[in-house]
């Protein structure tokens, strides 16, 4: 069971791109399914956080606030500026441009934390760039989406502030509660959590594609190629921000991946609960998440390659 669960986290890419292809194959099987079955999917991966999580990953708050604060300040700069100006640039319908612009102001991917240790990066910085970004998503998230695209389109910034605190904080709450409370039970759990988030990732994008199946089908390309702009802009520009700033390559790789992976899947419910009236807002949430499990691999492999030349 053990190497089962390892295969499905290393192949993560290649399952979630899987789970997306099917749904446009046979999207009425999932059109079937509650869209709030995403925010309970969504809550799995967040607890499956909180039980890794130490309070100890904090100390790098205190211990090296710089480094984290300009991580912070790189992660809400740069993919919602990134976001608004893709949209602009490829003239994006309303509903795809609030998309793209969502999974810019959302905090930092689950999986960059493993893609950090991949590419031998400064693993400590990354888990707590997610961890304080994840911290800071009810306030900023909400706030820079109104920013961004509420001259377009109604933002319940309110609404989704409580929605990131039920979805995204309760979770990884309980999760560290839990941890404290049964420690050997959960030490035995990590090993398989991985595998479990994959799954529930895979299932949120195969809802999000499968609801929207036939419109993507339409005209898919061009949010495909701003999502995979998005994301590669933003990892490239990460890893120029930490090299102006005289970073040590450890500490360019953790921003560049902290920067250009989102927590898309949190982009994908957010767009579902609060914006119904823009079906296709979920999409690009969906696509980025395919995604940039992809791009991270290769980004990992180019890191480790440059290193080993």
């Amino acid at each position: 069971m053990k190497k089962l669960c390892h295969y499905l986290s290393e192949y993560m890419g290649v399952l979630v791109l899987a789970a997306a292809l099917l749904a446009l194959a046979f999207p009425n099987v999932l059109q079937q399914v509650r869209p709030k079955v995403i925010n309970y999917l969504l809550g799995v991966v967040m607890f499956g956080m909180g039980l890794t999580l130490n309070l100890r990953d904090f100390k790098i708050v205190f211990s090296r606030p710089k480094d984290v604060i300009v991580g912070c300040l790189a992660q809400f700069t740069i993919m919602p500026l990134l976001a608004w100006g893709l949209g602009r640039a490829f003239q994006l319908d309303e509903a795809l441009a609030l998309g793209v612009v969502l999974v810019g102001c959302c905090p930092g991917g689950t999986a960059s934390n493993v893609i950090t240790y991949l590419a031998k990066g400064d693993l400590a910085l990354s888990v707590g760039m997610t961890g304080v970004s994840t911290l800071l998503a009810p306030l900023l998230t909400p706030l820079l989406t109104w920013a961004l695209a509420g001259k377009s389109v109604d933002v319940d910034v309110a609404g989704m502030l409580l929605s990131i605190l039920w979805v995204v904080i309760l979770p990884i709450v309980v999760g560290l509660i839990v941890k404290g409370l049964l420690p050997q039970l959960t030490e035995k759990a990590t090993a398989y959590l991985p595998a479990v988030s994959t799954l529930a990732i895979a299932f949120i994008v195969a809802i999000v594609v499968g609801a929207n199946a036939h419109k993507l089908m339409a005209g898919g390309w061009v949010i495909v190629m701003v999502v995979m702009l998005h994301n590669l802009c933003g990892l490239g520009l990460g890893y120029l921000l930490g090299r102006l700033l005289g970073l040590s390559e450890p500490k360019k790789r953790a921003i560049s991946i902290e920067v250009g992976m989102q927590n898309s899947g949190l982009a994908s419910s957010l767009a579902t609960l609060h914006f119904a009236a823009y079906p296709m807002a979920a999409i690009p949430g969906a696509i980025f998440s395919v995604w940039h499990n992809i791009s991270g691999a290769m980004v990992a492999r180019l890191y480790t390659r440059k290193q080993a030349g």
